[in-house]
């Protein structure tokens, strides 16, 4: 599994972008008088909110998804040199090739994802943590697992606060079968096929998001259901260009 990260800028439900590589030096948001960021939170938040109303079907935004990205900062969550940016409706370069998503893509993955207090949701592809600390606000508890170290070391520290994630270095293609089964399963880095091991671990009745594709090439967001019989359907909802997820071999 390589880390999270949707390569991606929404244009009319068409999501676009590129990766960004190099390591980025990380430090603590700057105490400021007041909050700096509160003009420009307040402004994305209206942003996706009017994409929530665009959207449809599998592709709607859930304005409950909403609520849970309005409790995380998403400054504290970038790298220093990207702070003035962290408000942007994009992703942005954290190191090692990967990024933090876009948020209209971490609303939109929140929303398919559907957390519930008490669940469990797993994540792969910590990345940065933001999406595991949007996932974490609901009240699941999240298991969230990056296979590139300095990026799981980083998140790690970032999420101590939430009590209910718990945070792992490793490949994520295998999933985290000690805690399996889970109620949702959340992938932030695209596959050529659904992992047959994330499938294993999804609990009847529970959902997975994950994009599926070639290598920065044609990419589908998926939505993938699993009945109480244990059949499993798929949906796609949107274009996508995602980080490819390494591991597996």
């Amino acid at each position: 599994m390589r880390s999270a990260g949707a390569i991606a800028g929404v244009a009319r439900g068409v999501v676009l972008g590129w990766a960004l590589g190099g390591a980025c030096a990380w430090a603590q948001p700057p105490a400021a008088a007041g909050d700096p960021y509160a003009q420009p939170r307040r402004a994305l938040l209206a942003e996706l909110r009017r994409q929530a109303r665009d959207g449809a079907g599998e592709a709607r935004i859930d304005p409950a998804a909403l609520e849970l990205l309005a409790r995380v900062p998403r400054h504290a969550y970038v790298p220093a040199a990207q702070r003035a940016h962290a408000y942007a409706n994009r992703p942005l370069a954290i190191g090692y090739g990967q990024t933090i998503s876009q948020p209209y893509i971490v609303a939109l993955m929140t929303s398919l994802a559907q957390p519930k207090p008490g669940q469990k949701i797993l994540e792969v592809g910590t990345g940065s943590g933001y999406q595991a600390a949007v996932l974490a606000e609901s009240g699941a508890r999240v298991y969230t697992i990056e296979i590139v170290a300095p990026l799981a070391a980083q998140a790690r520290q970032r999420l101590r606060r939430y009590r209910n994630v718990e945070t792992r270095m490793g490949d994520g293609y295998y999933g985290w079968q000690e805690a399996a089964p889970f109620d949702a399963i959340v992938v932030t880095a695209a596959a050529s096929s659904i992992p047959p091991p994330l499938l294993a671990q999804l609990k009847p009745g529970g959902r997975m998001v994950i994009p599926v594709g070639s290598s920065f090439h044609a990419q589908t967001l998926m939505r993938v259901s699993k009945d109480a019989a244990g059949r499993v359907r798929t949906r796609q909802v949107l274009p996508v260009r995602f980080v490819p997820l390494t591991g597996g071999r």
